[in-house]
């Protein structure tokens, strides 16, 4: 059977799964080699919609895309079949599901039928729909609330399948009490199981109705953040991700930044990782979230040292960082002056990234006192 991933993963230009997913001015994603070679050709139209485009259009980049097919197209592994099981017909979901609710099944039969479930939907489009319709929702929360360490991230990935496909499932999935069964693994799971609930996380705040309902919970962002500062690196950066994701919405800015958020990211993006300089771009775009960083000593060291040693997406985040925060900080702006951005920049201009380029020149502007504040 030929493999069917959600149709979201594929680049409307090249069909192909996107492995660097980007947001053009028009709202829609591709593939940043597929849409940049469209503009690379002098097109200046959306090739969806044929809507008109700036003439340097904004790349932005989709982070929570990219990481739900980093995670979506992780081989998975083969389970073992185990003697004196039944073996299920993998086109029968209400079969394997009836597995993991009743009182009869064993831990193994459970596993097994986890294991069933989700290499299956991983592969086919159309059973991932069958999962909702046959109560896979309810089995995956009853296996997270049985306090098995061993079904955990299984369940959870299980989850993650049941909203790959369908808003209304994302919003159907919270509706259902999703949060709390997260945030308990959040606080207390195995580092695998903790690193999938925040990437279910960031799947369920893809919907724009569901980032303030998930960001109004008393204890989302708090059990994030705290896996920001605690978890291994592939939980730090899942939880980065969702808060990423989290923080388009506004309010929940202002959440991350009260739970301590700010001081955290910046000592991550120091020791190299390029997710905690976004979201640091997302709360610069807030006062609470300046004023914080304002007050971290060595915020604007930490950010010149991503300007100098860091990745493509590290430096392009940490420019649009630096330029809210000098924007409206007469101080910030000499501190940066004195820690040599300027000359940095004029440096960066010089690159082949037009991103990085635009946002370089954008911040000399602003270091250079030819922006407004506002």
């Amino acid at each position: 059977m030929a493999t069917q991933f959600p149709e979201d993963f594929f680049c409307p230009i090249s069909l192909e799964i996107m492995s660097d997913p980007v947001i053009l001015p028009s709202g829609h994603t591709f593939d940043r080699p597929s849409i940049q070679r469209w503009l690379d050709a002098g097109h200046r139209t959306c090739p969806l919609t044929k809507l008109p485009l700036p003439e340097h259009p904004s790349l932005i980049p989709n982070h929570a895309l990219r990481s739900l097919i980093s995670n979506y197209t992780l081989p998975s592994p083969t389970p073992q079949p185990h003697r004196n099981q039944s073996h299920h017909n993998p086109s029968q979901p209400q079969t394997l599901i009836s597995t993991l609710t009743s009182p009869a099944s064993s831990l193994d039969s459970k596993l097994d039928s986890l294991d069933r479930l989700n290499k299956t939907a991983k592969d086919d489009a159309a059973f991932r729909l069958k999962l909702t319709e046959f109560g896979a929702v309810a089995a995956g929360l009853k296996c997270l609330d049985s306090g098995e360490p061993c079904l955990q991230a299984k369940a959870l990935t299980l989850l993650l399948n049941v909203s790959l496909d369908d808003d209304g499932n994302k919003v159907g999935m919270v509706a259902e009490g999703v949060l709390d069964r997260v945030v308990a693994v959040l606080q207390g799971g195995l580092p695998k199981s903790r690193a999938v609930a925040a990437t279910v996380l960031t799947s369920l705040a893809l919907v724009e109705v569901n980032k303030g309902t998930i960001g109004a919970d008393p204890y989302v962002i708090p059990a994030l953040v705290s896996l920001l500062r605690d978890g291994k690196w592939p939980e730090k950066k899942e939880a980065a991700t969702a808060l990423h994701t989290l923080c388009s919405f506004s309010d929940n800015r202002r959440r991350a930044v009260e739970c301590g958020a700010v001081a955290i990211l910046l000592r991550i993006a120091d020791s190299g990782l390029d997710r905690a300089v976004e979201v640091l771009g997302q709360l610069a775009r807030s006062k609470d979230g300046r004023e914080e960083m304002q007050r971290f000593s060595g915020c604007v060291r930490i950010l010149v040292r991503v300007l100098e040693n860091g990745t493509t997406r590290g430096v392009q985040h940490a420019l649009l960082t630096l330029s809210s925060l000098c924007r409206f900080s007469e101080k910030m702006r000499v501190e940066a002056r004195n820690q040599g951005v300027l000359a940095i920049c004029m440096c960066l201009v010089e690159v082949d990234n037009e991103k990085i380029r635009e946002n370089a020149c954008y911040l000399i502007q602003v270091l250079d006192g030819n922006h407004s504040m506002i």
